[in-house]
């Protein structure tokens, strides 16, 4: 299947907006895609891998307006990226490794849990059940130590401006979009131990250790003490795109 050139450089031209949208010149990034491949307008283009999908419409959502245009690179590349279930599978665990080893650590990092970060650091590719049920322990334990971190920076009244900083960051850095990879990934392995450690566990730990380095932060000025480490995990998670849409 081939991009359209024409439509591409209209769909270029265009900002990337929140939500899905009427064929009236608004556009997320998976109906853009959609019109490069000359389907019928809809934020599931049948050309494209549904697991990348899925990701993207997340994070095209609770990206700011500004940091949303990063993903219009991602339009033509994905045209053709329709898989089959093994190869969907398998971009689904890119994603919860992902989630494990990179987005969970830099939050932990920032919350000052540095032994828990390296812990996770260390483990082996989350790429299976059996790897998520061997590292179900590791990921339990940095969980615990990040709700541990949030309701102690909670006692000292940070205030709802670092909540909302916390859960902004997450989701800017792609979190919630990983974690339904991550329980797409363990729903694909049919195993509930691996559905605790990949989307439990690490989901858990992640978005734990994102509130305690919000409210750690100070009260409104927590959004920005995060912005280094959103930008970081930013990145990286734009190359994970790049990695699922290689994975054959």
């Amino acid at each position: 299947m081939s991009v359209d050139q024409d439509r591409l450089e209209i769909v270029m031209a265009r900002p990337l907006l929140r939500g899905a949208h009427d064929p009236d010149g608004k556009q997320c990034v998976m109906e853009a895609v959609a019109y490069v491949a000359g389907e019928k307008w809809s934020d599931h283009p049948a050309c494209a891998s549904k697991m990348i999908s899925a990701f993207l419409r997340n994070w095209n959502d609770t990206l700011s307006d500004d940091d949303r245009q990063m993903l219009k690179p991602f339009i033509p590349r994905l045209v053709g990226t329709k898989a089959s279930a093994a190869v969907e599978a398998k971009r689904a665990w890119l994603a919860t490794d992902w989630l494990c080893r990179v987005q969970a650590p830099a939050w932990l990092r920032l919350a000052n849990k540095i032994e828990f970060a390296e812990a996770l650091e260390g483990l082996a590719p989350v790429l299976d059940a059996a790897s998520a049920k061997a590292a179900q322990p590791t990921l339990a334990a940095a969980r615990d130590a990040a709700w541990a971190a949030a309701g102690d920076a909670a006692g000292d009244a940070a205030g709802d401006a670092a909540w909302d900083a916390a859960w902004a960051a997450a989701w800017d850095a792609a979190g919630d979009a990983a974690r339904d990879a991550a329980w797409a990934a363990a729903r694909a392995a049919a195993w509930d131990a691996a559905r605790a450690a990949a989307g439990d566990a690490a989901g858990d730990a992640a978005w734990a250790a994102a509130w305690a380095a919000a409210l750690a932060a100070a009260g409104a000025a927590a959004r920005a003490a995060l912005r280094p480490t959103v930008e970081t995990l930013q990145k990286s998670a734009l190359d994970l795109v790049d990695r699922m849409i290689e994975t054959k």
